[in-house]
């Protein structure tokens, strides 16, 4: 399902899209309109579109009931083995055919390329109004303009389900202290070392399989694999140079400790609802938890903090 806010995003880019490509190929319609039912001349004007149109990846026409009825035409020609093609139970067709006079798809993967692909449809009317044909382009993705802005997710608590195998038998398993828990403490100090002064900005640690992944500022696109042996090396820190606390960061230096402090609240609660791996990005300022359950959660740090263990748990604070 995607998010609400992640659907404005591409709303809003569709907008823009359809804005572009409405004048374009309306007039491009009224020049098909002239030239009908002349399919060599029609396919002439598609082929100079085609250099009005540098991001299309192809131009044809069809008929009233969306059979083709002249070649694709791409930049590198025509494609005449298209003509005769019934489109008309494409779902990109289906707005057209009900009666819009421009449409622009939902965006979906091609036959032939198998890429994100865009068909934008405009009618074509005679000069009394009624349909003639229907004119379409599609449109590869990753040939589009660069129109939209980097799409940032929402800082919001967000819960996921996951595997049901592993649910329905959560109540058989208990926890089974992994070499993590049996050095957390040390581990938590040599994390909370790193992230303030040696530049990891995202950190997670896999408490059931002792080991940690990180991801450090001067080096974002790939992330280091740690072993126990090494999270538990007082000399783990030598190897990573020092580094100013990030002024764009989310998650203040000082309350990085806390975090993973309730981490380990958090697998040591219970011998059978634990946590299983924590995450931390300082960046968007969310904390990432796997439990026993493979139920996951992101969350702002600051909300995180807020939740006692008996939230959790799901059971009711105790009386004081």
């Amino acid at each position: 399902m995607t998010s609400d806010s992640l659907q404005i995003a591409i709303n809003r880019q569709r907008q823009i899209l359809k804005g572009w490509l409405s004048s374009s190929l309306g007039s491009l319609a009224e020049d098909c309109r002239q030239a009908w039912p002349d399919r060599l001349a029609i396919e002439e004007r598609l082929s100079s579109a085609m250099l009005e149109l540098p991001y299309c990846k192809y131009l044809y026409v069809l008929d009233a009931h969306a059979r083709q009825i002249t070649a694709n035409l791409s930049r590198n020609g025509p494609l005449p083995e298209q003509i005769d093609r019934d489109r008309s139970t494409r779902p990109y067709m289906a707005a057209a055919l009900a009666g819009e006079p421009f449409s622009l798809s939902e965006a979906y993967l091609s036959r032939n390329t198998r890429r994100p692909t865009l068909t934008a449809v405009q009618h074509i009317h005679d000069a009394q109004g009624n349909l003639l044909g229907l004119l379409g382009a599609d449109f590869d993705l990753r040939e589009l303009p660069a129109t939209q802005d980097l799409y940032r997710q929402p800082e919001q608590w967000v819960q996921l389900k996951g595997d049901p195998a592993i649910r329905s038998g959560l109540f058989h398993q208990a926890r089974t202290d992994s070499l993590l828990d049996e050095h957390i403490d040390t581990v938590l100090d040599q994390l909370t070392e790193l992230m303030t002064v040696h530049g990891v900005f995202h950190g997670k640690l896999h408490f059931s399989s002792s080991r940690a992944t990180l991801w450090l500022v001067n080096d974002p696109y790939r992330y280091h694999l740690l072993s126990i042996q090494e999270l538990t090396d007082p000399n783990l820190c030598l190897a990573y140079p020092r580094c100013p606390y990030p002024e764009k960061a989310l998650v203040p230096a000082q309350r990085i400790k806390e975090i993973l402090l309730t981490f380990k609240a958090l697998r040591l609660m219970d011998e059978t609802l634990y946590l299983r791996s924590g995450t931390l990005n300082i960046f968007n300022g969310l904390v990432g938890l796997t439990f026993s359950c493979d139920g996951s959660h992101y969350m702002p740090w600051d909300e995180f903090l807020t939740k006692n263990l008996e939230f959790w748990l799901g059971t009711p604070p105790k009386p004081r």
